[in-house]
């Protein structure tokens, strides 16, 4: 079963869940804010990829980050910050069994859902 991760009213998001909904891919929908950050594997992310892929350094929440704190950026820092501030992780997340992909491309997600 695919769970694709985010925030509800993220854009990048609905086009995503648009998307697995026209090519009829079953998923589960777990979203950061509603469901709580306890079962998102944000740990196992973090040491499969590094904070640099998983957090989104574009958004408005990395720029709310002091200078100290981006300077500062590890695996570490960046579970504390995305657990409690979860707009600081790159949505969309979908995921599958041992299989994660981070944002949102038509033809990634179309080679994943094969």
């Amino acid at each position: 079963m695919i769970t694709l991760y985010g925030i509800k009213n993220c854009d990048t998001v609905k086009k995503a869940r648009k998307w697995l909904e026209q090519n009829d891919v079953a998923y589960r929908f777990h979203d950061f804010r509603e469901d709580g950050m306890s079962d998102v594997p944000l740990q196992q992310w973090l040491q499969e990829f590094g904070w640099e892929q998983v957090l989104n350094r574009r958004s408005t929440s990395w720029r709310a980050l002091s200078d100290a704190q981006k300077n500062a950026m590890d695996n570490g820092s960046a579970e504390s910050l995305a657990s409690e501030t979860p707009t600081l992780i790159k949505r969309p997340v979908m995921a599958r069994g041992e299989n994660t992909l981070f944002g949102f491309k038509a033809d990634d997600y179309a080679r994943f859902v094969e």
